[in-house]
């Protein structure tokens, strides 16, 4: 277990008992933006995922969206993507000493015990800004979804530990900053190894689908631009956006 880090002073947090949506309420907050903001929601009433997808927040469970004005060019801006999803890795290992239980999956969700136990959904809901919206299942998992790779897991189930959406945040915070700093300092290459060190099925057999094709390979790599590398029978096939699977 870890004492609770120092809160990064360049960014903002605030804390709202109810809210429809964390991403909705950061874009309400951006013309009054001037610095990074976390905004966390102890109960969200309409959350969402990828592509429109209902993200179901039930009572006790993290829902969480960082704001922030960025110059990067929109690629650059994705690879938060990877930074994010290190950030509560980080977290989640440092609150819980549960380091081997917890693995990423390409490109941001977080896995306990094989598990989905999180989410992370990238927005740009205006020039030069970003929102990032973390849902971790820290008490409660929704239903399942026939259709999803992974079943939902959560926290409390599968560790016995019961952790509020306030402590990981206090941890989340100033882990994503670090990562943010190292990712402004030496680039994408430390975080891209870091993730790789992390990642769920490396070199084993995957599935990766998108709205028009599905393409079966072994899972390579990831390159200097986040996307997914696949070996497959006709050469190296470099994804970068996609659902993954498991034959």
């Amino acid at each position: 277990m870890s004492t609770d880090p120092t809160w990064p002073e360049a960014y903002d947090r605030l804390v709202l008992p109810e809210v429809d949506s964390t991403m909705l309420e950061a874009s309400r907050r951006l013309p009054g933006l001037t610095r990074p903001l976390w905004i966390l929601a102890e109960r969200q009433t309409a959350g969402r995922g990828r592509r429109g997808r209902v993200w179901t927040d039930p009572a006790g469970n993290f829902a969480a969206t960082l704001v922030m004005r960025l110059s990067d060019p929109p690629a650059r801006l994705a690879l938060r993507s990877f930074t994010a999803a290190l950030a509560l890795h980080e977290a989640l290992t440092a609150l819980t000493g549960l380091d081997t239980a917890f693995a990423l999956k390409w490109p941001n969700d977080v896995l306990l015990n094989g598990g989905k136990l999180s989410g992370i959904l990238l927005e740009s809901p205006g020039a030069g800004v970003l929102s990032l919206g973390i849902g971790v299942n820290l008490r409660a998992s929704p239903q399942p979804d026939p259709a999803a790779a992974f079943a939902p897991v959560n926290l409390r189930s599968e560790t016995g530990l019961t952790l509020s959406a306030a402590r990981l945040l206090d941890h989340l915070g100033p882990a994503f900053s670090r990562w943010e700093t190292r990712l402004a300092t030496y680039g994408f290459a430390p975080v891209r190894a870091a993730f790789l060190a992390r990642a769920t099925r490396l070199g084993e057999p995957i599935i990766a689908r998108t709205v028009t094709e599905e393409t079966q390979g072994v899972f390579d790599t990831i390159d200097d631009t986040g996307a997914l590398v696949l070996r497959t029978p006709q050469g190296r096939r470099a994804i970068p956006a996609a659902d993954i699977f498991f034959p």
